[in-house]
């Protein structure tokens, strides 16, 4: 089959599987999914199984990635805190998306006031010290990913609009928009059905990207305390409660969460260059 033959999806999936670091960025993100969300069938021990007599002892054949100071099979707490950790990321990026796509298209489509107020929020939520705000509204608020989620979101949010924004500017000035405008089709209904869906690519690069961002702040938030407590456990707060042991026989209780959050983030950003490059009209090959 010719490219000229091939669907628009059909020529996206085609240069993505010839994006290689994609692919194998998608491979690592699915075992990371698999493995923490099947921690309860995956995982070698029983969460939280205390072994005090044992205690901390490095990577064995029993303990792939060690024991920590309670005696409890590292790998598997790693699991279930990356189901935490994962979870959080997945969630901010689909609702800082939603929104920021949401906010996005409006402003560019309707331009005038609706443009100016929604463009004046986003200058105000990029100039606030991202960090500091979390920091704050997450102390008064609580720290449960419940709380979370929607906190990270409201900061994420405002890259996507302006994504968004810049696209659908350039697109409400095609022909297509103009003649669909002619024939009496509300400006919502253009907004649905002719130009988010050929923003499929802009927003699927955003939301992997706003994936990755949220993995890395929410573990910067639970590093420095701020983020997910105890009893509760994410890479983050695992990563807080090794921070002293460098130098030490169990520093690898520092090195196995901070090497999850790179594989993470790194699989998730060459994910999202495959996409960008797969939904590229523009693309040297088809």
């Amino acid at each position: 089959m010719t490219a000229a033959e091939l669907t628009p999806w059909q020529l996206a999936r085609r240069r993505f599987l010839r994006h290689r670091l994609a692919v194998a960025g998608l491979a690592v993100l699915v075992l990371l999914l698999v493995g923490c969300f099947g921690a309860d069938l995956i995982a070698p021990y029983e969460r939280g199984a205390q072994n005090l007599l044992l205690g901390p002892v490095p990577p064995s054949a029993a303990h792939w990635f060690g024991t920590d100071e309670l005696g409890r099979d590292y790998l598997t707490e790693l699991l279930y805190a990356g189901r935490i950790s994962l979870a959080i990321g997945l969630c901010v990026a689909l609702l800082a998306t939603v929104v920021g796509t949401a906010l996005g298209a409006a402003a560019g489509f309707f331009g005038g006031w609706a443009d100016e107020i929604i463009m004046r929020i986003t200058d105000l939520f990029i100039v606030l010290p991202a960090i500091v705000v979390l920091a704050v509204v997450l102390q008064g608020a609580g720290r449960s990913p419940v709380v979370i989620v929607p906190v990270l979101a409201a900061i994420g949010w405002t890259t996507v609009a302006r994504i968004v924004r810049g696209q659908v500017l350039s697109l409400r000035e095609k022909e297509y928009i103009a003649a669909a405008t002619v024939l009496g089709v509300t400006k919502w209904r253009i907004i649905v059905r002719h130009i988010l869906p050929n923003l499929t690519g802009v927003i699927a690069v955003s939301t992997s990207l706003g994936a990755a961002s949220a993995v890395i702040v929410e573990s910067t938030l639970s590093f420095l305390g701020y983020g997910v407590q105890p009893p509760e456990s994410s890479w983050g707060n695992l990563l807080s409660q090794a921070s002293g042991l460098i130098g030490t026989g169990k520093v690898y209780l520092l090195y196995f969460p901070g090497l999850f959050i790179l594989l993470t983030a790194l699989a998730i950003n060459f994910l999202g260059d495959g996409l960008r490059d797969a939904f590229d009209p523009k693309g040297a090959r088809p």
